[in-house]
């Protein structure tokens, strides 16, 4: 993806709360390749909210750079999953980052992942390892 003129400062830097937009693409991209849709998820009643994000800047993105987001499964638990980010400009890594994410109910109370999710993730944590 390119960096848009209106994701970055007057400098051409990029704004700091894009890196989580940008993780989020490749999160989807990588929930697709797992064969699991949100939309169909979140129409079966199971969300996958954030719980908790983090993000360290190694060095600046600017406007119209061409980045390329890594997304991976770092860790499944019965209830919740943490996503893995690396953010490259080339071969540099510019930002790297965590998000965890509990999957709940219709009504946001935390609820067992299904089997057919938490196998799908199992299967790209193996992958990884």
């Amino acid at each position: 993806m390119r960096v848009r003129y209106g994701e970055s400062d007057q400098m051409g830097v990029a704004y700091y709360a894009n890196y989580l937009a940008w993780f989020e693409i490749g999160r989807v991209e990588l929930m697709r390749e797992l064969g699991i849709s949100y939309a169909e998820t979140e129409k079966q009643g199971f969300f996958l909210p954030v719980s908790e994000a983090s993000t360290r800047y190694m060095t600046p993105a600017h406007f119209d750079d061409l980045l390329e987001v890594k997304c991976w499964v770092g860790e499944v638990r019965t209830r919740a999953m943490r996503f893995e980010y690396e953010l490259l400009r080339g071969e540099q890594l510019i930002a790297k980052g965590h998000t965890v994410h509990v999957c709940t109910g219709r009504d946001a109370r935390p609820v067992t992942f299904p089997d057919w999710m938490r196998s799908a993730f199992k299967r790209a944590l193996a992958a990884e390892t």
